[in-house]
């Protein structure tokens, strides 16, 4: 199809050109194996997305197997190769809080990556895909005192401490065991991450982690940092691993990740010359971007690894030190991209709409816009309303010659703010009962989702090799009155 004579929507984003051809799936939006039939149908290894939705019902989170897998065994390999002359590679943690259930955690095992936890549920995912305890890491600003347990249970190759009050439960609960937790601390080096607030995690004024700034309740005058590394020291209970630090999410720019490692370095060198200790690990955490919308420009594994590991070998050139073991914790960038997901449209209108910034007045000029509602929402994608998420999406179970609309993608939720695609071109004849696919949904959305509106969860489908196989449930009603104790004692 022909768009070339097709002028942009006055009420779309700057951003938003309005694509050559909207039945083309756009480079790097999808996962590996997602094409479409010769009868136009979006596939996934061969499987068409109406098989898919008459098997396992809308909406559907589907899940490229090889595509998982690919991106892990990616990461692995050019942060191996990267810096095995630094320290002798790089030890993954897959960031499960991203998308956990067994089978992903199965994959993570499979790929030589180890994976990184945040709870107590998610500890009992790895117990159960069959992941030893030194191969998991266990993050979280408020851990209670039976998650401790249990990675001391497990025993656990790290236990991140994100506080001083926590680094002091830690040791004191593996002392009443008798036995040492292997530590590593959480600090916040004051690094601007080019990312949503919410998701900004190396700043001060948030919850995580212990500062690095002079200023300090302690009557030495030591950071919040060196005071943890004093107190850790000091734990007979506790093995000091090193230095953690993440400093957001969803970053494109180098930048900030160069000045994390050069902070966190200095730091550690510093720190074991004071004490007279080594402190033989770092770990430089995650948050590399994905696409999500077509002017999204993610960088490729080997990119990131050889710029990170340029600034950790001068860095510690200058410094005068060896190099720690480096770890870091992709999520999104393994999970993210290998992911669409599946709804059927339902109701459709069409509004007039004021041009951005046009004063009131019988002499405005409206536009349209259309807005097509999805058999989801929210309760499937809570990015949207949480950070202003944009994504794209695309006619899955055809494709049309009809001419490009400004459209907006909604959800069937008692709320104004559900909206799943702020704003997006799609074919003018998109009718109730075709399918949408909306790529880029496999990090924080089943994470996320909920029963609001009573609304099942979705199940989670992975393909590969032309098979299809459910690898979360999709719930159903009956599950969620199994819950309600008023109905189960009637």
């Amino acid at each position: 199809m022909n768009t070339d004579a097709a002028q942009p929507s006055p009420l779309a984003p700057e951003w938003l050109a309005v694509p050559e051809d909207l039945n083309a799936l756009q480079s790097p939006l999808w996962a590996e194996g997602v094409g479409r039939n010769d009868d136009g149908e979006l596939t996934v290894h061969g499987i068409a997305v109406k098989d898919l939705k008459e098997q396992f019902g809308t909406p559907l989170f589907v899940m490229s197997e090889t595509d998982f897998r690919s991106r892990a065994k990616a990461f692995k390999e050019a942060f191996d190769a990267a810096f095995a002359d630094i320290c002798g590679g790089v030890d993954v943690y897959y960031a499960g809080k991203s998308f956990l259930c067994t089978a992903v955690a199965s994959w993570v095992r499979e790929e030589g990556l180890r994976l990184d936890t945040c709870s107590g549920g998610e500890l009992a995912v790895a117990a159960r895909a069959g992941i030893d305890g030194p191969n998991l890491g266990l993050h979280g600003n408020n851990k209670s005192d039976a998650e401790i347990n249990r990675a001391l249970d497990m025993k656990l190759g790290r236990i991140v401490v994100d506080s001083l009050d926590e680094l002091e439960r830690v040791a004191k609960i593996a002392s009443d065991r008798g036995e040492t937790a292997k530590v590593m601390l959480r600090l916040t080096p004051g690094v601007h991450a080019h990312t949503h607030e919410f998701i900004a995690t190396a700043h001060e004024d948030q919850k995580f982690g212990l500062s690095m700034a002079g200023d300090s309740t302690d009557q030495a005058g030591l950071s919040a940092a060196e005071e943890a590394v004093a107190a850790a020291t000091s734990y007979a209970s506790v093995e000091l691993l090193g230095l953690h630090c993440h400093i957001g999410s969803q970053i494109f720019e180098p930048d900030g990740f160069a000045l994390a490692a050069e902070k966190l370095l200095g730091f550690l060198a510093t720190m074991q010359a004071k004490y007279s200790i080594t402190l033989p690990e770092l770990d430089l955490g995650g948050g590399y971007g994905i696409a999500y919308t077509p002017v999204d420009t993610p960088r490729p594994a080997a990119e990131i690894a050889q710029a990170m590991a340029a600034v950790v070998r001068s860095t510690c050139a200058g410094l005068g030190i060896t190099a720690p073991r480096i770890s870091i914790e992709p999520g999104r960038a393994i999970v993210g991209s290998s992911t669409f997901t599946l709804y059927e449209v339902g109701t459709l209108k069409t509004v007039r709409v004021d041009a951005p910034g046009s004063g009131a007045g019988p002499e405005n000029v409206t536009y349209p816009r259309r807005y097509v509602s999805v058999d989801g929402g929210m309760s499937d994608n809570a990015r949207p309303v949480l950070y202003d998420a944009d994504y794209s999406a695309i006619l899955a179970s055809r494709t049309s010659t009809a001419a490009p609309q400004l459209s907006r993608v909604v959800g069937k939720h008692c709320e104004s703010g559900d909206i799943v695609v702020r704003d997006v071109y799609l074919p003018a004849d998109v009718a109730a009962g075709d399918l949408l696919a909306v790529p880029g949904t496999g990090a924080y959305c089943w994470a996320l989702s909920s029963n609001y509106n009573y609304l099942a969860r979705p199940g989670v489908v992975a393909v590969r090799d032309g098979a299809a196989r459910l690898i979360v449930r999709g719930e159903t009603e009956e599950d969620l009155l199994n819950r309600d104790m008023g109905v189960a004692n009637v």
